[in-house]
């Protein structure tokens, strides 16, 4: 990162600043790694100033990571406009985006970094997930979700973050693959909810009702197709 440029600035701005400059400097390294010293030379400033804003890393720690809450939970912010396997494949694509951007930082936001265990990072990280969760509602068009929409919805948050933080390391699986497969899940957390619940069945209806030939979901159905062994024919007796 180039060092800063000293400049007057007022103090939300200053603020706002470090926390910009903390953010990224905590996305690709381990906040242990990262010195005070450091993020006042990356931002212009004295190492002294920097505490004027701060009391202490930890607490520049905690705003970052509460500017991290609000960029992640924008993410499934998107136009209830079309199928709704288009709008979750371009969310994920959002998603890992920023994902392979900030990956030391989403990592330290999700397992809680140096901060695990404190009231704070615990609340943005449920943020997150409640944002997901509002969002994931409004694409399906549910207020009030029943008991099963509500596990399958939450079922698949959890897995979504985790998957994320797996492909992290080592990034194994290509982005894209992994991107539709997400997209997959939920359908296929849908489809097995729908089996055992008439509310979701109506749900997953609707869903696939709006579904092209081209769509993701319809991509599911002729994926598991080609995979289903073929039934086995009883002989005819003669």
């Amino acid at each position: 990162m180039k060092t800063g440029i000293r400049r007057r600035m007022g103090v939300e701005q200053r603020r706002e600043q470090l926390i910009s400059v903390a953010l990224e400097l905590f996305g690709h390294r381990s906040p242990d790694d990262v010195s005070i010293d450091e993020i006042a030379a990356a931002a212009g400033i004295s190492r002294p100033l920097v505490y004027h804003y701060f009391p202490g890393k930890q607490s520049l720690y905690e705003a970052a990571l509460g500017r991290a809450a609000q960029e992640l939970s924008a993410l499934f912010e998107e136009p209830r406009e079309g199928p709704l396997g288009a709008r979750l494949l371009r969310v994920m694509g959002r998603f890992f985006d920023y994902v392979e951007e900030h990956g030391t930082g989403f990592a330290a936001l999700m397992r809680g970094g140096p901060a695990a265990g404190s009231g704070r990072t615990c609340a943005m990280i449920d943020g997150v997930r409640r944002a997901a969760y509002a969002q994931m509602l409004d694409h399906l068009g549910i207020p009030a979700p029943g008991p099963r929409l509500d596990l399958a919805l939450r079922s698949w948050i959890s897995l979504t973050e985790t998957t994320a933080l797996l492909w992290l390391d080592g990034r194994r699986i290509p982005r894209g693959e992994l991107e539709l497969q997400l997209v997959h899940a939920f359908a296929a957390l849908a489809a097995v909810s729908a089996a055992h619940d008439d509310d979701m069945a109506a749900v997953l209806h609707r869903i696939l009702e709006d579904e092209p030939v081209h769509g993701p979901f319809s991509d599911l159905v002729n994926r598991l197709g080609a995979v289903a062994p073929e039934p086995q024919r009883q002989p005819q007796p003669s």
